[in-house]
């Protein structure tokens, strides 16, 4: 539960700087102090790491890291918001603020290099942050982030789920996904509609390349069709592309006209490998 003296101390950096929650940047910030011990004991925090941290928020838990790591680079997309982030950043000399958007932000040209990722993460963006930080951050070693139930869900499902999907895929190809707990709306202000969930990823390897990237987009892209017929109604699909995927399909063990979600995530770069990468490359992100 969140104390009295726990939520006014950090209510009372949101009136002191007259910040009122965006609730269109899917802002909701951290008022429980309890809880930051379960996401450092998530983090296995060391005095060695260097720590990203996407949505600074009210600097609650930016004040919980900055002492526990080496450096510890805040992002935060509101400029409103740089005043509380500075005065809790203040005593330390090893955090950098960058206000910026994460989406846009090149990460790997933070420097220090982020070794892990710890994060109250903005609703909206939670997915698309974590992929991209997988493929920027090749030396992160470990996400802990807070997000939406659903996206925790959609990161953790395996294959056959109807949560399975692109986020599914392509996180557990370069992790491993854990939904570590449910995280209840009484934490935050404002108090979000919707249940949240803390969940980590441990880097397991490398994250996707372009190719295999754009096979599993493709294949998720029409989820009523086979895989085969969905990646052929991709643009730059190519003719002849439907029947071969459906031949290297049957070369994988699997049905012809299986569906994207009956393939587990290592089957999709044997998939890429299979059918020819070459004849992909005109699906790839340009």
């Amino acid at each position: 539960m969140v104390s009295d003296e726990q939520r006014q101390a950090s209510l009372r950096r949101l009136r002191r700087y007259g910040v009122r929650p965006n609730r269109e940047l899917g802002q909701n910030f951290l008022i429980d102090d309890n809880l930051l011990s379960v996401i450092g004991r998530a983090a296995e925090l060391d005095p060695r790491d260097v720590v990203l941290e996407v949505g600074g928020g009210l600097g609650v838990l930016s004040e919980y890291l900055a002492p526990r790591v080496a450096h510890l680079h805040v992002v935060e997309v509101d400029r409103r918001l740089r005043e509380p982030l500075d005065e809790a950043l203040e005593p330390f000399g090893n955090a950098s603020l960058h206000i910026a958007d994460a989406v846009k932000l090149d990460l790997a040209a933070l420097s220090p290099a982020a070794s892990k990722v710890v994060a109250n993460l903005p609703y909206g963006v939670a997915a698309t942050v974590l992929l991209k930080s997988i493929g920027e951050l090749s030396g992160a070693s470990l996400w802990v982030a807070m997000v939406q139930r659903e996206v925790g869900d959609r990161l953790a499902a395996g294959p056959g789920s109807k949560l399975y999907g692109v986020t599914s895929v392509l996180a557990q190809l370069a992790c491993e996904v854990r939904f570590l707990r449910r995280v209840p709306s009484s934490v935050f202000h404002p108090q979000p509609h919707v249940e949240s969930a803390l969940v980590s990823m441990r880097r397991t390897g490398p994250a996707a390349d372009a190719v295999t990237t754009a096979l599993v987009h493709a294949g998720f892209a029409h989820r009523r069709k086979a895989l085969a017929g969905s990646v052929a109604l991709a643009p730059g699909a190519g003719d002849g592309l439907r029947k071969r995927l459906r031949a290297a399909l049957e070369e994988l063990g699997h049905p012809a006209d299986a569906r994207a979600e009956r393939l587990p995530p290592a089957d999709w770069p044997r998939l890429a490998d299979a059918i020819g990468r070459e004849r992909l490359r005109a699906l790839s992100p340009r």
